[in-house]
């Protein structure tokens, strides 16, 4: 069966029994979530609970709670979720796993769709847990499969770590036998659960004492794979889909060197000791952050060894951005590949994404704009993640801030106390259920002079049109709920025809001098389809 990258890693998790997937959508992250929908909705004999959960953090602390009674659970988000899931992933890792636990995320180099290019190798290694890192989808299943044994066998979570490409490409992918689903299993001692400072202390030496299993467990791996050429002078350690383009470059092409495949982590001492000793100098390719060559020196030093590393930190490779198979070619010392005319590989140009005609944003700008034409040099529109943040782009221009999931708020709240007169948040839906009530609630609390504007439009829509959790009415209640002054409290319907009437209710509420909250609600031009 041909599968996604994605795909490939909700199958494997489908076929290790679990009971629970749990996750937020976020690219290239979100397939692994909708494939067992999918997979749900055909077999619902299945019982796997796979609903889309209101943030990664929660999302993380479900899987938790079904991992502690025995049973295995699959968290997946994309690489800037696992920052809001970063507290109770960082304590799994002291209270261990019960039924296996595996956290899937996909990263995103280059930043197709993304703040920044973050390397969830990194959040593995600052957890003290074990990471597998597929180079092709057949591995995406093989290391999901994998990574829900180790994780009962050493009753640790794992952290399988994708990247866009690779998520994203499809390849054939051959299944192995299912298992059931476990059985409740409550714990006898709930004492390594429950992390108070006499409990923690100890449940920590025991993480720090399971690291050397970790890396016996990397060094005989197959999924880490040394080759070693007598008298090679060069010596390449690449993982991910850096080993994909490095075999593209090497087979066939007479390059003499000597190589390491790294699947696993904690890196795999001994096969390092093996190859350093056995090349000159070595070259390290790996898609993302240049994690195995920071981590080198230090075996090098060890073994007292003192070898050239080169990588991405020499630049060698780029510093920044996807790898690609010419990159790859020209670190290895290789001449570039000749294009024939007209295939020249920058032949076809960037398209940068735009709002969709009839989208409801474009009209809610419109309004905004004109509301704020007047006041350009006392206001400033935050905004947050999702499809309205490319309202930043002509021909609306309208927004001035893009941080993280709910920052929109937060900082036109601090703004507005600190003397901005005219302080907007622009936030969706779905972003305000994820990261958007707290610090509303605060605003609230605080009374602070400030605007939120939540573009609803009844879907999660930048990550293909998930559900989301608080809807028309919900909505409402919630934000009359946290104490606001009703008066200002505004709905309104973002069409053309509308114009005049939604800028006077901006006008308004920009004027108002404590916090005031307007819902510019129509549903997305692609549900409505």
């Amino acid at each position: 069966m041909a599968l996604l990258g994605d795909e490939a890693v909700a199958m494997g998790a489908i076929h290790s029994g679990i009971s629970g997937t749990y996750a937020y959508p976020g690219t290239p992250a979100t397939e692994i979530q909708e494939a067992v929908q999918k997979y749900v909705a055909a077999f619902p004999e299945s019982k796997i609970s796979a609903a889309w959960c209101i943030n990664e953090k929660v999302a993380m602390e479900e899987a938790v709670g079904v991992s502690m009674i025995g049973k295995r659970a699959l968290v997946n988000m994309k690489h800037v979720g696992l920052n809001v899931a970063a507290d109770p992933f960082m304590n799994a890792a002291v209270t261990g796993a019960g039924g296996g636990m595996v956290i899937a995320v996909a990263d995103d180099p280059s930043m197709h769709s993304s703040q920044n290019e973050q390397d969830s190798r990194y959040f593995a290694d600052f957890a003290h847990i074990p990471c597998f890192e597929p180079a092709n989808q057949q591995q995406a299943y093989d290391m999901t499969r994998e990574a829900f044994d180790i994780s009962e066998k050493f009753s640790i979570p794992v952290l399988v770590r994708l990247t866009t490409r690779l998520s994203h490409t499809r390849a054939r992918v051959n299944f192995t036998e299912a298992v059931a689903q476990k059985p409740l299993s409550i714990p006898k001692d709930f004492k390594g659960w429950t992390l108070l400072p006499s409990n923690a202390r100890p449940q920590f030496e025991k993480l720090i004492g399971k690291q050397s299993v970790f890396v016996n467990y990397s060094d005989n791996s197959p999924f880490n794979e040394l080759v070693i050429k007598s008298g090679t002078r060069l010596g390449v350690i690449a993982s991910g889909l850096g080993y994909n383009y490095f075999m593209e470059n090497f087979k066939g092409s007479g390059l003499e060197c000597s190589y390491l495949r790294i699947g696993t982590y904690p890196l795999p001492a001994k096969k390092i000791a093996m190859l350093a000793n056995a090349v000159d100098e070595i070259l390290v390719i790996e898609e993302g952050y240049p994690f195995i060559e920071r981590h080198l020196p230090s075996y090098l030093l060890k073994m007292g060894k003192c070898l050239p590393v080169k990588g991405r930190m020499d630049g060698t490779l780029p510093r920044t951005g996807e790898l690609n198979p010419e990159k790859v070619r020209a670190a290895l010392g290789m001449l570039p590949l000749s294009f024939t005319e007209g295939c020249e590989p920058d032949l076809v140009r960037p398209r940068p994404p735009a709002l969709c005609k009839g989208c409801p944003h474009c009209d809610t700008y419109n309004a905004l704009n004109e509301a704020l034409a007047d006041k350009l040099r006392q206001r400033v529109v935050f905004a947050d993640i999702g499809c309205y943040t490319l309202g930043a782009y002509p021909p609306y221009e309208s927004i001035h801030s893009c941080l993280c999931m709910g920052a929109s708020i937060s900082m036109a709240k601090s703004a507005a106390e600190c003397g901005l007169k005219y302080s907007v948040a622009v936030i969706g839906d779905s972003t305000f259920d994820h990261s958007g009530i707290t610090p509303l609630l605060e605003g609230i609390k605080r009374n602070a002079p400030f605007t939120t504007v939540i573009v609803d439009n009844s879907t999660t829509a930048m990550t293909g049109g998930q559900e989301t959790i608080c809807g028309e009415g919900p909505l409402e209640k919630l934000i009359l709920s946290m104490g606001i002054d009703p008066e200002h409290v505004k709905v309104m319907i973002p069409l053309p025809q509308k114009h005049e009437e939604n800028v006077a209710i901006f006008k308004k509420e920009l004027e108002y001098r404590g916090t005031s909250v307007i819902i510019a609600r129509r549903k997305c031009v692609q549900i409505r389809q």
